[in-house]
This record gives C-alpha cells, sequence and structure tokens, in this order.
C-alpha cells in the first residue's frame, strides 16, 4: 500500500481531511526570507466554489492564469504539459477527486480526504508529492497559480507540490523554465538562440522533429520575465508564452514558389491567435492551390470537435486545427528568439501518444556526487581570481551578478572529480546534460571533455590533465542544470563533471543522449596525491606520536585535514606492515573522510593502532 492510500483510507475512517505536516499552512510556508504585507487564509477548494473540479474530463481549453503572485514561468511549463496528455497525465493522476455529489460511488474521485498526489522528476528519478489541498487566498481569492473560468485546482495543487519540493512559494520565484520542463517531463531541457545562426536552427530544427524530443519556441525579453501580464507583438505573438511547434511544412504557390511554414499552437488556446502573414485566412492562401490549402486547413466539419468550458453556463466548440497557426520560416527566425526543447529517451517517451512514431533517443545515466577530499576537484584552472557571471534572482532580475572566487591549486585537484569515459560507435551530434541536485545552496557547476582511447580502462591521472587540451568545455552557471550541444566523431571521450570551486560537495545527475548507439561508464579513482611523495614515517621509538605529526603536515591543508588520497599515502607510511597497510584500501579512506575531518586527531588513532601487537590484529579490523 503506497503512503498516498494509507493516509486517504486513514482519514476516510476517521471523516476527517488531512492536513500535510511536512508543509504546514502557515506563513513559512509561503515566504520563507520576504515579508507580505498582508496575511493568507487557507481556503480548500470547496470553500472557494461549489463545485470544485480536479482535472476535467473532457478536453478542455488550457485556461491558467499566475493569479496576483503566481510565476508566468510555471504558467508557460503547464501549457506545454497540458498540450502533450500522456505526459500530462503521469505527473497529474486523474484518479482523484472531490467527492462531489454525482460521482459513480466507490470511484477514486468520489472519495474525498483532502490529500492530492502528483509525479514530479526531482534529483533524478521520479518522486510522488503529496500535498493537502488547503490554498493560500487573499480576499477569498487563490493568490497563485489558478484556472480563470473552469474551477479546475489540478493547477493550483500541482503548484502547491512543486513548492513543496523547493521549501516555499517564494523560492519559486527564482525558478526558471527549462527546469520547469525538465522536472514535469523527466527530459533534459536545451534552449537554442535561433537568431544566432538561423540556418545551423533549421538543420537542427529538421532533426529535432524526427525525434521524440518537445519543441517550443518563445519571445524572449528580459525586462517582461518578471512581469504577470502577457503582452502581443504587432503579428499576435504573445510575449514570454511558449509555443508548441509540431512541424515545418512546404506549400508550393500557383506561380511555382516553395514556402516553408512552421506550424505553431498556442497553449492558451484560440483567442490568441497569429495574425501575421500566412495567417489563417491571410491572403497569402489565394496564391495556393486550394487542394493544397484545404490539406493544410481542414474544413470544420472535417476536425476533431473539442470542448471549451467557459463560464459555468456558456459552453463553446470549436475545431482543433483552429488552435495551430502557420508562419513562414523566414518571419519564425525574425520573430521568436529562442528554441526550448525537452529530449525525451525512450523510456520517459513511452507515455506519449503524439511521439510514437517519432526515433528515441539513445541516453546514458550516471548518478554520483562530489564529495570534499574524494571527489569535489572543482574546474580546471590555475591559480588567481576568475570571475562567474550570472543572472541571480536572489538579488536583482534585471542585473548581472559577477561573482570573484579565489582558486588556489585548482588544477592540481581537478583529476579526483568523477571521470566517465564515453564511447561513441559513429560520429554523431551528443546532448551533454549535468542536473545538480542542490535546491537550496545552487552551485556553480558545468563539465569539461577529452579525447580518450575506447580502450582505456584506467582512470586518468593529473599529469594526461596538465599535457592535453580539453575538446568541450560547457559553461559554468549557478543553475540547476547545465546542458551543451556537440558534434562528436566515433570514438571515446573522458567526461569530467565539477563544480566551480573545489570542495564543494552535492549530488548529481550527468545524462547523454544521441541518436545512435553509446556507453558510459565510470572509470574508478585510484589513489592520487595533489602534494608530493611523502617522505617514509621513522622507525617507531620513543613513547609519544609527535614523530608523525611532520609526516602528516606534508599533506595537510591549511585546514590540517587530508582527503581520501592523502589519507591512504599517509597509512602507506606509518602502519607497521603490509597485512595491516591493506586494510587500509581506496574505500576505507573514502570512508573515513565521508565521516570525518581526518585532521591530526587521526594521527593518535595511527600511533594507537601501530602499539597494538599482532595478538591484537581483530581490533585493527574492527578499526579500519
Amino acid at each position: 500500500m503506497s503512503e498516498y492510500e494509507r493516509i486517504k483510507r486513514s482519514c476516510l475512517k476517521r471523516g476527517e481531511l488531512w492536513e500535510d505536516p511536512e508543509f504546514p499552512a502557515t506563513q513559512t510556508s509561503v515566504f520563507y526570507h520576504q515579508t507580505p504585507p498582508f496575511q493568507f487564509q487557507w481556503k480548500r477548494p470547496k470553500e472557494l466554489c461549489n463545485r470544485p473540479i480536479f482535472v476535467s474530463d473532457t478536453p478542455a481549453q488550457f485556461d491558467v492564469i499566475p493569479g496576483k503572485m503566481g510565476d508566468k514561468w510555471l504558467v508557460s511549463c503547464l501549457g506545454v504539459l497540458h498540450l502533450s496528455k500522456g505526459l500530462f497525465y503521469r505527473v497529474v493522476p486523474a484518479d482523484q477527486g472531490f467527492g462531489n455529489s454525482g460521482e459513480p460511488p466507490g470511484s477514486p474521485t468520489a472519495e474525498y480526504a483532502g490529500v492530492f498526489r502528483f509525479r514530479l522528476w526531482w534529483c533524478g528519478a521520479w518522486v510522488e508529492v503529496l500535498v493537502d489541498d488547503r490554498l493560500p487566498a487573499i480576499h477569498g481569492r487563490l493568490a497563485f497559480v489558478q484556472s480563470r473560468h473552469s474551477d479546475q485546482f489540478w493547477p493550483a495543487l500541482l503548484e502547491k507540490a512543486y513548492a513543496k519540493l523547493h521549501g516555499s512559494y517564494e523560492a519559486l520565484k527564482y525558478g526558471t523554465l527549462l527546469d520547469g520542463l525538465s522536472d514535469l517531463t523527466g527530459g533534459i531541457t536545451e534552449s537554442i538562440a535561433i537568431r544566432q545562426d538561423p540556418t545551423a536552427c533549421g538543420r537542427v530544427l529538421a532533426k529535432l522533429l524526427d525525434m521524440t524530443s518537445l519543441i517550443t519556441c518563445t519571445v524572449n525579453n528580459n525586462q517582461q520575465q518578471i512581469r504577470a501580464s502577457t503582452e502581443k507583438l504587432a503579428n499576435g505573438i504573445q510575449m514570454g508564452i511558449n509555443y508548441r511547434l509540431y512541424a515545418i511544412e512546404r506549400v508550393e504557390t500557383f506561380n511555382g514558389e516553395a514556402v516553408q511554414l512552421v506550424k505553431l499552437r498556442n497553449p492558451l488556446g484560440p483567442g490568441r491567435e497569429y495574425v501575421g502573414a500566412w495567417a489563417r485566412g491571410g491572403l497569402e492562401w489565394d496564391e495556393v492551390p486550394p487542394m493544397e490549402r484545404d490539406q493544410t486547413w481542414p474544413r470544420e466539419n472535417s476536425g476533431e470537435l473539442i470542448i471549451i468550458i467557459i463560464t459555468d453556463v456558456r459552453i463553446g466548440i470549436i475545431n482543433k486545427s483552429y488552435m495551430n497557426c502557420r508562419i513562414s520560416y523566414s518571419d519564425f527566425v525574425k520573430t521568436f528568439t529562442h528554441l526550448e526543447v525537452v529530449h525525451l529517451d525512450a523510456e520517459t517517451s513511452r507515455d506519449e501518444p503524439s511521439l510514437h512514431s517519432k526515433h528515441t533517443w539513445q541516453m546514458k545515466l550516471y548518478q554520483g556526487s562530489w564529495r570534499r577530499g574524494v571527489t569535489a576537484g572543482g574546474c580546471r584552472n590555475n591559480e588567481g581570481s576568475y570571475a562567474v557571471y550570472s543572472n541571480d534572482e536572489r538579488f536583482t532580475t534585471e542585473i548581472r551578478v559577477l561573482r570573484f572566487y579565489k582558486l588556489i591549486y585548482v588544477a592540481e585537484t581537478f583529476h579526483i572529480n568523477p571521470q566517465l569515459h564515453l564511447i561513441l560507435s559513429e560520429m554523431e551530434e551528443v546532448i551533454v546534460s549535468l542536473y545538480q541536485h542542490s535546491i537550496m545552496e545552487i552551485k556553480v557547476i558545468g563539465f569539461t571533455a577529452y579525447t580518450l582511447p575506447k580502450n582505456n580502462t584506467e582512470s586518468i591521472n593529473k599529469q594526461f590533465f596538465k599535457k592535453n587540451k580539453s575538446l568541450v568545455n560547457s559553461q559554468y552557471t549557478n543553475s540547476r542544470q547545465v546542458s551543451h550541444r556537440c558534434q562528436l566523431d566515433q570514438g571515446g571521450y573522458l567526461l569530467v563533471p565539477t563544480t566551480f570551486e573545489p570542495t564543494q560537495e552535492t549530488s548529481f545527475t550527468l545524462r547523454v543522449y544521441s541518436s545512435k548507439p553509446l556507453k558510459l561508464k565510470l572509470l574508478d579513482t585510484p589513489p592520487s596525491l595533489v602534494k608530493s611523495t611523502i617522505i617514509k614515517a621513522p622507525p617507531l621509538e620513543g613513547k609519544g606520536f609527535s614523530q608523525y605529526e611532520a609526516v602528516f603536515l606534508q599533506l595537510a591543508d591549511e585546514h590540517r585535514t587530508v582527503n581520501a588520497f592523502e589519507l591512504q599515502e599517509l597509512l602507506e607510511a606509518c602502519l607497521p606492515n603490509d597485512y595491516i597497510k591493506s586494510c587500509a584500501s581506496m574505500e576505507v579512506c573514502r570512508q573515513v573522510v565521508l565521516t570525518m575531518d581526518v585532521s591530526l586527531k587521526l594521527i593518535i588513532l595511527i600511533f594507537l593502532i601501530t602499539r597494538l601487537k599482532f595478538a591484537d590484529f581483530p581490533y585493527i579490523k574492527i578499526l579500519t
């Protein structure tokens, strides 16, 4: 029995509505840093309308709005998800409801206990998130994301589940559309600047349309990103909204001119149509043969009808094809600024019917962590000060923040980072995505790639990185996900994911996508020293352990601590015989470093070990 079922049964048995102890109905669940000028009232949906609906069983129009305090980027993410019904119902299970009258007795939707569940991709895995249905309201209206007309509450409850994972509603203010799309679909995301190279963008777009990718396009305007309202361009395209891109079509005019048209859909639905060249009913279509025109724009009586719930008493019926629009490719590259794409592997895309005819991405995944003294070596740089720019909304939404980091001996520790061996069977364009699991304390992350023979089986030492130039370098940024597209020849490559600064700790997920078969494996790191080899410890004489301090200080950093590699070298020098030394494996040293700071106190332990007689050897095994 799942946690959701257990809670629901318990509440139904007691006749109570669930209250989530992990995300209480308090001010701190809404704002943890800022202090709003008003108090929120927490309302359940039945206190806000007469007949709340969790999710409509008819293909209703997407009518979600940010509300007074919601986030437009999240609304745009929900719009993209809503257009992909298979993916939508994986995230939003439909067998939930408010127990309204008329529901079939005994059905899941008829059993209301105030608990709802959602599935989100979080920190490298699908997780089920439970929330109660108490929602923050102001003067009797929802304060955040909500439905404008339909009384559907899946948007507000899904937003609450997402806020719970982040720790508060306020934390969503610092979210991004690309992270949101990844969390809602389980794929990796990529942003492609359209105007940087329109021709290259066209080639990439043509390939992506054949793959299991959700392609969206948007007009980004940094000054508009924080505004809740949506502004239109002269041709009717709305800024800040992610239009779903379905196809590139070709029509031929009477005079033989071939025109490429991009087929788009606005997730906000009818009433927000494109009105530029090649819009529905535009003069340009008079130059196209009627048969071809009718194939592009199906007649009203041949299209699929959908029901749009506008108000409680008014229902409109519209042809589904009217939700689409066409724009010439030349106007497309002039209008839109970015493609924002979600790539889905075979496992993730199988629930989405619209992707079943597409070629699936081949994906390899590695989940690991950066641990101080073990695998947190930082990026490859020389000693000095380095600047990292970021648009960090925790400071401001418009000012680029310049941060300086003092890096000392970063290049000397670069090799202790996780090393991943990527093998490609043929030349291919791959997409590498690095996703950090830190949420509240975001790290600056990125990755580097080198050429490495396919038959290599051993990890790479620091001399390799001093002698070889990197082949690929991603951006280093303080975002949850860093993606990079690169063209690689057939062969082997070394991927090194890192934090920008050494010794920073967090877990991560690295995924590599390719349209062709590929292999990815971890090259385990052998014992390696950052500093020069230490001298042999002197023979045991006297009653003290001060003789080991000099050996320790040769390896210790300014905090008088050592990492796992240095610890193993230290034990190799200080332990009395080979049999005991064999107990100090690299894995043992890693676990020691992970559970304690290896400082001079460890010297006491070493001294005690060397004092033990051979008869006491079982105790040595316990200590190691």
